[in-house]
């Protein structure tokens, strides 16, 4: 007897049973009457707070701490029934911040002002080592060009240029130019080029608090700058650096930005930075790959790939834990729980499903390039379901409309109670992002479940499970269940069979 087909069922938390339509391609097909499975609230936030445990440390791709993730991610998939798990390895650009200090002093002075790594300051990801004591340089925004120089005016030869992270648009330079200064990595070779011996990024994004530390994980494009230290400041901290100086901090950037001048100084205080950090440019990651083998013959060699980023922004010191709960053990937490209800008896997808997570999203997606190019079942995958940041924000975000439309109103055609996904259809662009990149260029369907304005503690110290909106993870994640599941039956067909080989 063939198995029947599902019924999609709320959260029994939040929701009541209703019906399930599918869409394929436009078509509507009746469903029979199956409950299906509902998460657990308590299992999802049980995999956030291990994952983002200092245990774990911050779960930096390349490290010790990465790879103690990696062993209880497949201790739970084993335990849920998951077959043929196997890691895929791949290298990354590592960079282990042991120990940084930062103070500020007047020539002259006893007293030091001490600051506290983590809380007022952290390195960048990719911060030279090494030991700097010299005066301090504001360069705006770093910037080198002939029709906006920063450094032109100012000697920062043997000294420290304070800069501001990206670069505002009022500048009037070309795109090729202005792209040039977004990362730290270039802001630091230019300010390098002039002869400065370190950098301090005062972090300005619109998205993070005054007050906030936030990781800046990948800086920019090789080569490593050694013995070039660069510190990411909170604004602050750069605030009471330059309160008493020629210019303070915030006067400086509005008469960058309304009158488009320089306005570069040299500050009469000087910085000591001392960090200790241990670079390894080619350090051994994985992804974790487990298959859930579907229950058709035919069916089972046809694949739906549901996949989540795990490795965060890592450890800084003692003292400066980046512990990712939102970013991402809240995605890894949905694929881990949809693998626990689909290896169910009772709920097998007649497709097989594999579950996929990824390592090397902080180093531009590394993971999901590298899964794509060296994973050969994929070109009989139908569909790829990424999740990512679901555990805070206002509402759900589904995104791939523009290029996958019907996958799209297969995940949205869950959302048959109430509204219940709130405003998902608004205020986030419908672009894919992330990892769902990879699997776009290999022309397989996909799609992203995340949240709307849900970055607030984007690659903070405060993205701790306390934080992590209960409800909104168990929305999240009972529609990955469902997407996944309604993928599993076999009715979708996506890809455009003239790429499969």
């Amino acid at each position: 007897m063939g198995k029947k087909h599902f019924l999609t069922i709320a959260s029994a938390l939040f929701l009541g049973v209703g019906l399930l339509s599918a869409q394929n391609e436009g078509q509507q097909v009746k469903r029979d009457e199956v409950p299906m499975p509902t998460v657990h609230q308590d299992t999802l936030v049980k995999h956030v707070m291990e994952l983002s445990s200092d245990t774990y440390r911050g779960r930096l791709a390349g490290t010790e701490g990465y790879d103690r993730a990696v062993r209880y991610v497949q201790r739970v998939l084993r335990r849920y029934g998951v077959e043929q798990l196997e890691e895929i390895p791949f290298m990354v650009e590592c960079n282990e911040v042991e120990n940084a200090k930062f103070n500020v002093y007047r020539p002259g002075d006893k007293e030091r002002r001490i600051f506290s790594l983590g809380n007022e300051f952290c390195c960048a990801g990719v911060t030279g080592r090494g030991y700097v004591d010299a005066q301090m340089v504001f360069c705006g925004y770093g910037v080198d060009d002939k029709r906006f120089n920063e450094y032109k005016h100012v000697d920062v030869k043997g000294k420290i240029a304070i800069v501001l992270t990206g670069v505002p648009e009022g500048l009037g330079l070309p795109q090729s130019v202005a792209s040039h200064y977004t990362t730290l990595r270039d802001k630091a070779r230019t300010a390098e080029k002039h002869g400065a011996i370190g950098m301090l990024a005062v972090n300005v994004s619109p998205s993070c608090p005054s007050y906030e530390v936030q990781a800046r994980t990948w800086c920019g494009e090789l080569p490593h700058m050694a013995t070039f230290p660069i510190l990411q400041l909170t604004l602050d901290c750069a605030r009471e650096i330059m309160a008493d100086q020629v210019t303070p901090l915030d006067s400086a950037m509005a008469r960058i930005e309304r009158e488009r001048t320089v306005q570069s100084f040299s500050l009469v205080k000087k910085a000591e930075i001392d960090v200790n950090a241990r670079y390894n440019p080619a350090a051994r990651t994985a992804n974790v790959v487990g298959l859930l083998r579907g229950s058709d013959r035919h069916l089972a060699k046809e694949y739906v790939v549901v996949g989540a980023s795990m490795d965060g922004s890592g450890m800084q010191g003692e003292t400066c834990l980046f512990p990712g709960a939102d970013i991402n053990a809240s995605g890894v937490a949905a694929v881990l729980e949809t693998a626990r209800l689909l290896s169910q008896a009772d709920y097998r997808p007649r497709r097989s499903v594999l579950f996929v997570i990824f390592s090397g999203s902080e180093q531009q997606y590394a993971g999901s390039r590298a899964f794509v190019e060296l994973y050969p079942q994929l070109k009989r995958a139908e569909a790829f379901v990424n999740v990512q940041n679901i555990g805070y924000g206002d509402s759900v975000a589904v995104m791939g409309g523009l290029k996958y439309p019907s996958l799209e109103a297969l995940v949205l055609d869950r959302d048959t109670v109430a509204g219940r996904l709130n405003a998902v259809r608004g205020g986030e662009p419908k672009g894919l992002r992330g990892d769902a990149r990879a699997f776009d260029a290999a022309k397989i369907p996909s799609v992203v479940i995340t949240t709307t304005r849900g970055m607030h503690h984007n690659h903070t110290t405060t993205d701790v499970w306390e934080n992590i909106d209960r409800r909104i993870l168990t929305i999240c994640s009972q529609l990955l269940t469902e997407t996944v599941a309604e993928l599993g039956e076999g009715l979708y067909q996506g890809r455009d069979r003239r790429w499969i080989k």
